[in-house]
């Protein structure tokens, strides 16, 4: 490895890449032009390529720093939020973290327990994220979230998955949708293969139902997929139809107004796991968000059909 390399190096590489300028680079880095451009030629005799094709209008990265650029981006991404994490712990936890979630997560206690983390912490701020399970994983992988509250997509070998709470499946619907009617559990065989609408394959819903879920002829024969729990709401009050879903995402904001029943023969289960990445310790701030987070799990009454885990405090 060569040891002349720093990085101050890949900041000003960076910088250079993506403003295609060593003028604006040097304006955005404080730094003279002349001095810029020596760190760069250095970088480049220490590395042996040229990693900038130079002319009188532009800068252009050559092939070699066109592939080099994404890993530059991330040892610095990964840098700042290690000296992030420290910075939180000398400020008294003035800090800031990154979480996407599922959306029955987040309705169901994620919220409450930033709110009540808050009360202790006030200085602390978040970015929340309501995204698909696909997109969860690869953002945590990344470095771009601090952890995640979603059900296993892909399983990466760089994320640990702890288990916070299971969910059964079951339908939603209408009120005067026949399948409403009657109490108690609903068996596969009963439902018709017509009127499903189905979740789409990048979300963690869609993902189980597919792969885990009895072969059920609605799946090959749906006529209309959605992304969200908030594009399903839409679609059954106005359109009618039922949906397949696990406990907690048929308790969310403005499902109230729908039926939910419990499906059997066979019961399907949903894990709704912590996701981190792994040989990465959490932030202080992070670990205190997840203890509050664990004690609003076990300290409510969750819906029939959802249950905790057991886990120890983070």
């Amino acid at each position: 490895m060569n040891r002349t390399i720093s990085l101050r190096h890949l900041r000003c590489f960076v910088e250079v890449a993506e403003s295609g300028s060593f003028t604006t680079a040097a304006t955005r880095l404080f730094v003279t032009q002349s001095a810029l451009t020596a760190t760069i030629q250095q970088f480049e005799e220490a590395v042996g390529l040229k990693l900038f094709d130079r002319n009188t209008r532009r800068v252009a990265m050559t092939p070699e720093a066109v592939r080099f650029k994404a890993e530059a981006d991330k040892i610095l991404r990964e840098f700042d939020a290690a000296i992030s994490d420290l910075e939180a712990i000398a400020q008294s936890q003035k800090g800031h973290v990154r979480i996407a979630a599922a959306a029955s997560a987040i309705y169901q206690f994620l919220v409450q327990s930033i709110v009540a983390f808050r009360e202790e912490y006030p200085a602390v701020s978040f970015t929340l994220r309501d995204a698909g399970a696909q997109q969860v994983e690869q953002l945590v992988v990344d470095g771009e979230l601090d952890f995640a509250i979603a059900s296993r997509y892909k399983g990466f070998d760089e994320l640990d998955y702890v288990p916070l709470l299971s969910d059964t499946f079951g339908i939603v619907c209408r009120p005067d949708n026949p399948l409403a009617k009657g109490k108690g559990p609903l068996k596969w065989t009963d439902l018709p293969s017509e009127g499903f609408v189905a979740f789409t394959q990048d979300t963690g819903i869609g993902t189980i139902l597919r792969t885990q879920g009895p072969a059920w002829p609605g799946f090959d024969n749906c006529q209309f997929e959605i992304s969200s729990s908030t594009s399903l709401l839409a679609v059954l009050t106005e359109g009618g139809g039922f949906s397949i879903v696990p406990a907690l995402a048929g308790k969310v904001a403005g499902f109230e107004t729908l039926a939910f029943r419990e499906l059997e023969s066979p019961v399907l289960k949903r894990e709704v796991c912590l996701i981190t990445r792994r040989l990465r310790s959490l932030s202080p701030t992070a670990q205190r968000l997840l203890r509050v987070l664990l004690q609003t799990i076990h300290g409510q009454t969750l819906p029939e059909g959802v249950v905790a885990a057991a886990i120890d405090p983070v």
